[in-house]
């Protein structure tokens, strides 16, 4: 591959109107994006009395069985994940009976309190109704059943089979008395106990009531209405949020990864609002703290490039950020772009247009790493083959398990680190 060639194959950030006009650098891409079958996983996996039964060929149930066998969550290979494998009959005249067949087997042996009915993309070009069958079954026994689409054909990556798995579990839910705790909605990445968020609920006495998909239980979520506020930490958590608002009255506030201080103090206010507590003043002088780490870092990050992969920060917040100390961005990575006259899109276009690109596709960015030059690069790749050009990694996993003005903190320390890295690599090239 040629660098020069790729680089004007790519637009500018405000060039393009919608992530479909976003191109991506070569047709073989690697690692490639997940399906949503992985997306259902990982939620599923999440709820500790449920049972995943995937309906498709044998090449989607043997994916999932087999990537379901080696972890704990799912209890090996006699575990949670179970699999309708459906053949060339089936296909021609539809999977119900073979179906009734299986569930019937599953809860003579199982006996769960609910099932997701997780269709895979053969089913759905068939056009077997399992939304009915699910009804249908649901009403014989008894048990929560619930259908997941998760063909792959309709979506980008693995995100929405995570982000429909959650939202199924509305019809769990139940009418409750309101009482002081909150549901955390949408962690996809690390223990929510362990952040700063969570210490600042505990230090007002609030208590947690349902995580999904982190953590939870069929009681928990039927239970979810008495919570007085539902803390959405990923935006595939919205879309659950706003029915339980709509249904029950429901609050909910996206606190999600976000990095500039500001920002997150503004959701501290919002949060304690909903729950009628003062901010903690811890948090108070943690924002304090941010706001001189940013002050300080300006000077330092000042006239940094860099090209962004995939970090847990949102994309273009985190982007906005960097640009607003003084980093200029090169390119950026992305599966979805914000609409024209979004405050973080606007916010860089004020002062740099970079080019776009779809993630997931790590191998010809080696051929642009020569044209672009870029002192950084945030995101997974291979820190040795990036240092031979003279490019610094930024480790933006380590605030995978954050939440809070913690990411701020972290955040800033890391880009320091890495710039002062970048620099030092530099001049090692000039000396040699």
């Amino acid at each position: 591959m040629d660098g020069q060639t790729l680089v004007s194959r790519m637009k500018r950030l405000g060039e393009v109107k919608s992530i479909k006009e976003v191109t991506q650098l070569s047709s073989a891409i690697f690692p490639g994006p997940h399906c949503p079958l992985m997306g259902a996983m990982m939620a599923v996996r999440g709820i500790k009395d449920s049972i995943m039964l995937v309906i498709g060929t044998d090449e989607c149930t043997y994916y999932t069985k087999n990537t379901t066998i080696s972890n704990a969550a799912f209890g090996g290979i006699d575990g949670r994940c179970l699999s309708v494998v459906l053949d060339q009959h089936d296909v021609t005249f539809g999977c119900k009976e073979k179906l009734d067949a299986a569930f019937q087997e599953l809860m003579e042996e199982y006996r769960p309190r609910a099932v997701f009915l997780v269709t895979t993309c053969v089913v759905e070009v068939i056009g077997d109704d399992v939304d009915s069958m699910a009804e249908q079954l649901q009403e014989k026994y008894g048990i929560h059943i619930m259908p997941v689409h998760t063909e792959h054909f309709k979506t980008e990556n693995h995100l929405p089979g995570v982000r429909d798995t959650i939202t199924a579990c509305f019809d769990m839910m139940k009418k409750q008395p309101v009482t002081d705790r909150v549901n955390v909605i949408g962690q996809r990445m690390g223990d929510f106990t362990t952040t700063e968020l969570y210490r600042m609920l505990c230090q007002s006495g609030i208590s947690l009531g349902m995580k999904l998909p982190s953590g939870t239980t069929v009681s928990e979520i039927e239970q979810a209405p008495g919570a007085k506020v539902n803390i959405v930490v990923n935006p595939i958590g919205l879309p659950l949020a706003q029915k339980m608002q709509k249904a029950f009255g429901t609050p909910y506030v996206l606190f999600d990864k976000y990095i500039d201080p500001d920002r997150i103090y503004g959701l501290y206010q919002e949060l304690f609002s909903c729950l009628e507590r003062p901010v903690p003043q811890e948090v108070q002088t943690l924002y304090q703290r941010a706001k001189q780490a940013v002050t300080e870092a300006r000077s330092r990050l000042e006239g940094i490039t860099y090209i962004y992969g995939n970090t847990p920060i949102d994309c273009f917040e985190y982007n906005a950020f960097m640009v607003k100390l003084g980093m200029r961005p090169l390119l950026i990575q992305t599966n979805d772009l914000p609409p024209e006259g979004d405050p973080n899109r606007q916010a860089i276009l004020d002062r740099w247009d970079p080019y776009v690109t779809k993630t997931a596709n790590i191998a010809p960015l080696q051929y642009v790493y020569d044209v672009l030059r870029p002192n950084l690069y945030l995101g997974h790749e291979y820190a040795t083959r990036l240092r031979k050009k003279g490019i610094e990694i930024v480790h933006g996993d380590i605030m995978s398990p954050m939440l809070g003005l913690e990411v701020t903190l972290a955040g800033v320390s890391e880009l320091i680190r890495a710039s002062d890295a970048a620099r030092q690599l530099r001049e090692e090239r000039k000396a040699i």
